[in-house]
C-alpha cells in the first residue's frame, strides 16, 4: 500500500476520536462524576473496598469524607503483596505490571502498579489521542509517511513473583500493538538495552538511514541522541539527515532550557513541538493546540482527578477540592483515583489551570523543592541523607547548602551545581565531591541513570562559601528568622546566582 493513502488512513481512523473528546469537552464534570463511581463499583470487592465499604458509597462527598489521601509511603505495604502474588487488594484485576521510578522518601525507587485498563485506557489511549489532536490541527501532516523516532528508558523488564517490573517505557514497548512497532523506529530489541553507551549508537545506526518524520521523548535524553547522530553523520542539522521531520512530542521535564538549543539544530519556523504531561501513574494531559504551553486535561482515561489549593498545602486548613471549583492561575497539588488502584494518591507534582473552559492546566513543579531538569528527580530527601553520609565519611560538617542545575549548551552536558557552607572543611574537597556525587547516586536511581559514564550529567561541582554567605543573603532579604529557610534545591539558578555575587 502507498505511503500517502496509509498516511490518509490512519490519520481519518485517529480523529475519529474527536467526537468522543468533545463529549468530556461539553461535560467535563459530569464525566469525571461518572468515572469516579464506576471505578467504585468495580472495586467495592478488593481489600480496599472492603476496609472502606466501597458498597455504600452512592457520592463523591461519602468518598472523600471516608477515603483518606495517600502518598506512596502508604500505599507501599498494600503493593508489596501485589508484588508478592497476592491479587484483589486494591484493584479487581490482576496487576502484574510495576512501573519502577525513584523519589520516595524512605526506598531508592518506588512500584507504581499498572493494570492492563491503564494501559489500553490511559497510556495507549493517550499516545493515540496525541496523534489525533495533531493531525486534527495539522490537515496537511505527512507523519505516517515515515516513522517516529521514540527515545525511551534504558531498562528491561524483570520478573518477580509472576511479576513484572521496569521503566514505563518498557512496559509500553512489551504490551505494544503490532501497528506502533511498524511506524516507529528504532526496533523494540533496541529500544529495550540496558547499557546506554551502546544503545545509544545502536539507535542512530538504526535510525539515520529511516524516513523520521517525529520524535518522541524527554528533551535533556532527545537532545544527547541527536547531537550524537550529528556527530556520527558529519551534518549541520537534522533536517540533512531527515528532510521530512514536523514535529517533537516532548514531555517529562521543562521544555523551556532546551527550546533554543532545538532551534539551532531544527531551523525550520513551522517545525512544531507538542508537549505531553503524563507519569508511571498515569498519561493526564496534552498540548491540544498548535504553538501553545497549555495542556488540554484528559478526562476519560480512568483517572479522577481532586486538587488541594498549594496556598493551605500541608497545613491544619488544607482542603481538597474537585475539578468543578477549580480556579484560574492557582497553584494545586494534584490526587488521583486511577484504573490500576491508586485511590486519592498524592502524585508530588504541582499545576495551575489556564482555561476551564475547557480545562487546560501548566505544570508548575513538584509539592516539595526538587530538581528535575534532565529527568533526575532529584529530592531535598536524597540530598540531605548524601550530605550526612558524606560528612560523616570525610570527618565534616555543612552548615548550608543549595543546588541548582548546570542547563546543556550545545554538546555539553548538564550537571548540578552546589554551594556548601561548611561548619567543618573536609580535609580534601575533590574526595569530598566525589563522594557526595556517589552517595546521591545510591540514593536516587534517576539520577544514577542520568549519571551513567557522563552521558547525560557530568559530575557535580562544588562552590565553596565563605563564613555567613546564608546568613547575610537571608539578612539582605529581610529573611532572618526561624520561619525563612535555604531553598535547598531548585530548577532554576536564580538562588545560587544571587549567592555566587555576594
Amino acid at each position: 500500500m502507498a505511503l500517502p493513502i496509509i498516511n490518509s488512513i490512519a490519520s481519518w481512523f485517529l480523529k475519529q476520536r474527536i467526537h468522543q473528546i468533545e463529549l468530556f469537552l461539553k461535560y467535563p464534570n459530569e464525566v469525571q462524576e461518572e468515572l469516579l463511581m464506576n471505578l467504585i463499583r468495580s472495586s467495592d470487592n478488593t481489600f480496599i473496598g472492603k476496609q472502606y465499604d466501597f458498597n455504600s458509597i452512592k457520592s463523591y462527598h461519602t468518598f472523600q469524607d471516608r477515603v483518606p489521601v495517600s502518598t506512596y509511603e502508604d500505599l507501599e505495604p498494600l503493593i508489596e503483596r501485589t508484588r508478592k502474588g497476592e491479587q484483589n487488594v486494591f484493584w479487581h484485576e490482576p496487576i502484574k505490571w510495576f512501573a519502577k521510578s525513584s523519589g520516595t522518601t524512605n526506598a531508592k525507587s518506588k512500584f507504581i502498579p499498572v493494570s492492563n485498563f491503564a494501559l489500553e485506557d490511559c497510556h495507549y489511549k493517550g499516545s493515540k489521542d496525541l496523534l489525533c489532536l495533531y493531525l486534527n490541527n495539522n490537515e496537511n501532516s505527512q507523519l505516517f509517511t515515515g516513522k517516529s523516532l521514540r527515545l525511551g528508558g534504558s531498562k528491561q523488564l524483570y520478573e518477580d513473583n509472576n511479576t513484572f517490573f521496569g521503566d514505563l517505557s518498557a512496559i509500553l514497548i512489551d504490551n505494544m500493538p503490532f501497528w506502533a512497532e511498524f511506524s516507529s523506529t528504532p526496533s523494540n530489541k533496541t529500544s529495550l538495552m540496558s547499557e546506554w553507551e551502546t544503545k545509544l549508537l545502536a539507535i542512530v545506526n538504526e535510525t539515520k538511514i529511516e524516513n523520521v518524520t517525529s520524535f518522541a521523548g524527554v528533551p535533556s535524553w532527545m537532545m544527547v541522541l541527536l547531537n550524537k547522530v550529528l556527530e556520527e553523520t558529519g551534518k549541520n542539522n537534522l533536517f540533512e539527515i531527515w528532510p521530512n521531520l514536523e514535529v517533537y512530542f516532548h514531555g517529562g521535564v521543562s521544555f523551556d532550557p532546551y527550546r533554543e538549543q532545538y532551534k539551532k539544530i531544527l531551523p525550520k519556523q513551522d517545525f512544531k513541538y507538542y508537549e505531553i504531561y503524563n507519569a508511571s501513574e498515569g498519561f493526564f494531559a496534552i498540548q491540544d493546540l498548535n504553538n501553545s504551553s497549555d495542556l488540554l486535561l484528559m478526562l476519560d482515561y480512568g483517572i479522577f482527578y481532586e486538587f488541594i489549593p498549594m496556598d493551605v498545602f500541608g497545613t491544619p486548613n488544607q482542603k481538597i477540592i474537585r475539578l468543578a471549583e477549580v480556579e484560574i492561575n492557582k497553584n494545586y497539588a494534584i490526587v488521583i483515583t486511577t484504573n490500576s488502584g491508586l485511590w486519592r494518591y498524592l502524585i508530588g507534582d504541582t499545576i495551575r489551570f489556564t482555561t476551564l473552559n475547557p480545562y487546560r492546566i501548566r505544570v508548575t513543579g513538584r509539592t516539595k523543592h526538587h530538581i528535575n531538569v534532565f529527568g533526575e528527580e532529584l529530592m531535598v530527601e536524597n540530598t540531605d541523607m548524601a550530605i550526612a553520609k558524606t560528612c560523616k565519611m570525610t570527618n565534616s560538617e555543612v552548615k548550608d547548602y543549595t543546588v541548582a542545575p548546570i542547563f546543556m549548551e550545545g554538546k555539553e552536558k548538564g550537571s548540578h551545581e552546589w554551594i556548601i557552607e561548611f561548619r567543618k572543611q573536609p580535609d580534601n574537597i575533590a574526595f569530598f565531591t566525589k563522594t557526595l556525587d556517589e552517595n546521591i547516586q545510591a540514593l536516587n536511581s534517576d539520577y544514577e541513570a542520568k549519571r551513567y559514564n557522563n552521558m547525560t550529567l557530568n559530575q557535580l561541582t562544588i562552590n565553596v562559601a565563605r563564613e555567613n554567605l546564608f546568613y547575610d543573603w537571608l539578612k539582605n532579604q529581610d529573611k532572618l528568622g526561624g520561619q525563612h529557610k535555604i531553598p535547598r534545591l531548585s530548577n532554576k539558578r536564580d538562588y545560587l546566582e544571587e549567592l555566587l555575587t555576594l
